[in-house]
């Protein structure tokens, strides 16, 4: 896959005014932080970011792999529920506003976006990468400079007070308090975030981002042990919330991985010459691996376009009803469009957790599914299993019976 053109040219456009050699540096340098969790203290605050240049490094070098991540993840959430279609965006910790772009690509049908981002350089870049968007929710999107921490105070009375009258955040959050302002974005976002928070503060934010969920919650983090461990976790809180996971896992049972692994995912995304001039390699591409979570307010058969239930109208809906969506139009989240759209939750009878191995005869499988990780072999005896296990790749959803030996599928331990 590519980064869309418009967001390629905006990127490289951008880039021009730093060589692609002081533009590598400053990445090593940045990557290195990152990775040994080394913020600098710049502006009386830690941050991993200290400068312009910074922000301009941090968007050659990973903008293209999170937006790999980002959207290899939703398309999970796609293929899970492929009637859903939300209307409302938050996207807490957005950096240069990768996700937008990836949720954009999946979701076409959003109309109203929110980012929330601390560092100013990230939204000053993230602005102008989006006026070359052709969506017009990415270029009018709003964007609010904020420390995720303090997500209860952005959706308060005092924030409500100091926003201007045509700020994206949905009514439902400007004008109550945060106890009470659930269930208004119809997918929340965040990527990329959860390890520059300590155990509590991450606890903290999200149980904040729960409250804001109507439709679909999603984690994504680093595909390593340490990142893994993060999004196990979360997946456990949300569901003791009352969550219901739609991807990647096929049930809400316990997390059935051993300790000494981790659940990951790998999506393959193009180089550019200016990519990999920054980050000195000779492939065309690169793998990014993630470890993510999507989790669901409500069950399949509930998640109606919008993330609403048939009848109650979207903050979307709201706005069409008040003349700023385009007449003649069928209001999301309208009696015809429910009905259009919302088949319910494909079955996944697993989710296959490796790349497959080929052998001679067969096909070999590790497969997560509701009675926990197990082998599953498909043989040529099953001509058509057979062919269907020929197109299944990692992150697949595994279509064959789950219980052991039946069929020409067996289970081994």
């Amino acid at each position: 896959m590519e980064l869309p053109k418009e967001l390629r040219y905006a990127l490289e456009s951008e880039l021009t005014e730093i060589s692609p050699k002081r533009l590598a540096q400053i990445a090593s340098g940045l990557s290195g932080r990152y990775r040994e969790n080394r913020p600098a203290g710049w502006a009386g605050r830690k941050s991993f970011i200290e400068s312009r240049e910074d922000v301009f490094a941090y968007a050659a070098f990973r903008m293209p792999a999170t937006f790999a991540a980002v959207y290899s993840a939703l398309d999970q959430v796609r293929e899970v529920l492929p009637g859903w279609k939300p209307q409302t965006l938050l996207d807490a910790g957005a950096g240069p506003g990768t996700v937008i772009w990836a949720a954009d690509a999946i979701y076409p049908d959003i109309k109203a976006i929110t980012l929330l981002e601390r560092e100013d350089g990230m939204i000053e870049l993230g602005k102008r990468l989006a006026k070359h968007a052709s969506s017009t929710s990415i270029r009018n999107a709003d964007w609010i400079s904020a420390d995720i921490k303090n997500i209860r105070e952005v959706f308060s009375r005092e924030r409500a007070s100091s926003v201007d009258s045509s700020c994206n955040i949905p009514d439902k959050v400007q004008s109550c308090d945060f106890d009470t302002a659930a269930d208004v974005f119809d997918l929340v976002a965040a990527s990329y975030v959860l390890g520059e928070l300590d155990e509590k503060d991450r606890k903290t934010f999200l149980e904040n981002l729960w409250k804001i969920t109507s439709g679909i919650l999603i984690i994504i983090e680093p595909g390593t042990p340490a990142g893994f461990l993060r999004i196990k976790q979360a997946r456990e809180q949300l569901i003791n919330e009352g969550g219901v996971v739609v991807a990647p896992c096929p049930h809400n049972a316990r997390c059935p991985m051993a300790e000494d692994d981790w659940c990951h995912f790998s999506r393959r995304i193009s180089r550019s010459r200016l990519h990999r001039q920054i980050k000195a390699g000779e492939l065309s591409y690169e793998d990014e691996k993630f470890s993510f979570v999507a989790v669901a307010r409500k069950t399949g058969e509930a998640m109606h376009a919008g993330g609403v239930d048939p009848g109650e109208a979207s903050p979307a809906a709201e706005r069409a009803a008040d003349g700023k969506d385009t007449a003649g139009e069928t209001p999301p989240g309208s009696k015809s469009e429910t009905e259009e759209t919302s088949p319910g939750r494909v079955s996944v009878p697993g989710r296959v957790l490796r790349h497959p191995l080929i052998r001679k005869g067969y096909i070999e499988f590790e497969v997560c599914g509701p009675g926990g990780i197990s082998r599953k072999i498909v043989t040529r005896r099953d001509r058509e299993m057979y062919r269907k296990a020929r197109d299944l790749g990692w992150g697949s959803i595994f279509p064959g019976p789950i219980c052991p030996k039946q069929g020409n599928i067996a289970e081994t331990e």
